[in-house]
C-alpha cells in the first residue's frame, strides 16, 4: 500500500473517516434507489416483470463494468481528483435518468447509472491505504458500516419520496446530493500522488492476472459473489411480494423494510473486529449459515409480515458479516495494489449480483415467493459448503 510519507496531505483522522463513510454511503444508494421502486416503474412504462426485474441486473452490470474499466485508475492517478470526478459524473447519469420516457433509454441509463456509481469502491481501498496495519479492519467496517447505511436509508427514502415526489424525484434529488458531497470531498480528501507508471491497458489486465495468481483472492470472489447473489434474491423480488397479496403495501410501508438492514450495520462492525483478530474463516461460515436461516424464515414469513422481517433482518447480517469480511481479507493478499485487488473482487461481486437478480425475476415470474426462497437457499449451500472445505484444507494443511 501507499506509504505514509507519499501522501502529501491530512493524515486519515476521524472526521475524514466520517466524511468518507458518507460519501460512500451517498453514492452507492445509487444502485438501490430503484428496489422499492419496481411496481411504479412497471406502471409507468407499462412493461412485464421480468423486463422490470431485469433493470436491477443492467445497473449492477454497469456497476461491474465500471469495476473493471474505472476503479484501477486509482493505483495510477491521483486518488482525490478520481473520486470528485466519479461523484460529479454520477450526478449527471442520474438527473438524465429522472428525464426519459423510454424504458429502454431508461434501461441504457440504468447501465450508465451503474458505471458512474463506483467512488465507495475507490474510497474504501483509499482508507484502507491511510489506516494503520492493526486498525484497518475498523476502518474499512467503518465506511463499510457508511455503505451499509446508505443501502439502508436509500431503499427507505426512495419509497418515502415517491409516496410525495414520485419516483422521479426521487433521482433528481439523488443528483442534488452526489453533486454537493462530490464539492465536499473535493475539500477534504487528502491529495496523493500517482504510484504507477503503466498503461491503462496493464492496470485492467493486471486485475485478472491477481485472480489467476493468488487462490486466496478466487476464493473471496466466489464468497462475495454468492453472497451478493444471495442478497438480491430477496431485493429484487420484495416490492413485488410486498405490493401484491396477501400485503397490499405502498411505496412508503415497503421502503421501510430497508430499515432492517440495522442488523447488518451490526454485523459490519463485529465482523471488522474479528477481522482484526484473524477470525475471518469462523465469521465466513456463520454468514453463510444465516443466509441458510433467512431464506427458511422468509418461506415461513409468505404470509407474516413479522417473520418475513424477522428473516430480512437476519440476511443482512449475513449479507455484510460475509462482505466485511472479505473485504478486510482482500487488501492482505497484494497489499501494493489495493485499487487492482478491489476491481477484481468488487467485479465478481456485482456478476453474481446481476446472476442473482435475473434469475430472481425468473423465478418469480413462474414459481413466487417459494420459488425465490428456494433459490436462497441453493445459493447459499454454495457458501457455506465450499467455505467449510476450504477451511478444512488450510487446518489440514497448517
Amino acid at each position: 500500500m501507499t506509504q505514509p510519507d507519499e501522501l502529501t496531505s491530512r493524515p486519515l483522522t476521524k472526521p475524514l473517516v466520517f466524511f468518507m463513510s458518507l460519501a460512500v454511503g451517498i453514492i452507492v444508494a445509487n444502485l438501490y434507489y430503484l428496489q422499492p421502486l419496481l411496481h411504479q416503474v412497471k406502471g409507468d412504462f407499462q412493461v412485464g416483470t421480468v423486463a422490470t426485474t431485469a433493470l436491477i441486473t443492467f445497473v449492477q452490470v454497469g456497476y461491474a463494468a465500471g469495476i473493471i474499466f474505472v476503479i484501477p485508475l486509482g493505483d495510477l492517478l491521483p486518488r482525490r481528483r478520481l473520486v470528485v470526478t466519479i461523484f460529479f459524473a454520477a450526478a449527471v447519469a442520474m438527473l438524465v435518468g429522472s428525464l426519459v420516457h423510454s424504458f429502454v433509454w431508461f434501461a441504457i441509463l440504468s447501465v450508465i447509472v451503474g458505471l458512474s456509481s463506483v467512488g465507495g469502491q475507490v474510497l474504501i481501498p483509499f482508507a484502507a491505504d491511510l489506516a494503520a496495519d492493526g486498525q484497518r479492519g475498523r476502518v474499512v467496517a467503518r465506511l463499510m458500516t457508511g455503505l451499509l447505511l446508505g443501502i439502508l436509508m436509500s431503499r427507505t427514502f426512495s419509497g418515502i419520496g415517491a409516496e410525495i415526489f414520485g419516483w422521479r424525484g426521487v433521482y433528481v434529488t439523488a443528483a442534488a446530493l452526489l453533486l454537493a458531497i462530490g464539492l465536499v470531498l473535493s475539500r477534504v480528501l487528502p491529495s496523493d500522488v500517482a504510484r504507477a507508471h503503466v498503461t491503462y491497458g496493464e492496470l485492467v489486465r493486471g486485475s485478472f492476472r491477481l485472480f489467476g495468481t493468488y487462490q486466496a483472492l478466487r476464493h473471496r470472489c466466489w464468497l462475495g459473489a454468492m453472497g451478493f447473489a444471495a442478497f438480491n434474491v430477496l431485493w429484487a423480488s420484495l416490492a413485488f411480494q410486498l405490493s401484491g397479496p396477501p400485503f397490499h403495501y405502498s411505496n412508503i410501508k415497503i421502503g421501510l423494510f430497508g430499515l432492517l438492514g440495522v442488523g447488518g450495520v451490526m454485523a459490519a462492525n463485529f465482523a471488522g473486529r474479528q477481522a482484526d483478530r484473524d477470525r475471518s474463516q469462523q465469521v465466513t461460515i456463520l454468514s453463510g449459515f444465516f443466509f441458510l436461516v433467512a431464506f427458511a424464515l422468509m418461506w415461513l414469513g409468505r404470509h407474516d409480515v413479522w417473520v418475513l422481517a424477522l428473516g430480512i433482518f437476519v440476511l443482512d447480517i449475513g449479507a455484510q458479516g460475509l462482505q466485511i469480511t472479505n473485504q478486510t481479507a482482500i487488501y492482505t493478499i497484494a497489499p501494493d495494489q489495493p485499487s487492482r485487488i478491489t476491481s477484481v473482487y468488487i467485479f465478481s461481486f456485482f456478476v453474481g449480483g446481476a446472476f442473482g437478480s435475473l434469475a430472481t425475476g425468473f423465478m418469480y415470474a413462474h414459481h413466487g415467493w417459494t420459488g425465490v426462497c428456494a433459490l436462497g437457499s441453493v445459493i447459499s449451500a454454495l457458501i457455506i459448503v465450499p467455505a467449510l472445505v476450504w477451511r478444512t484444507a488450510r487446518v489440514l494443511t497448517s
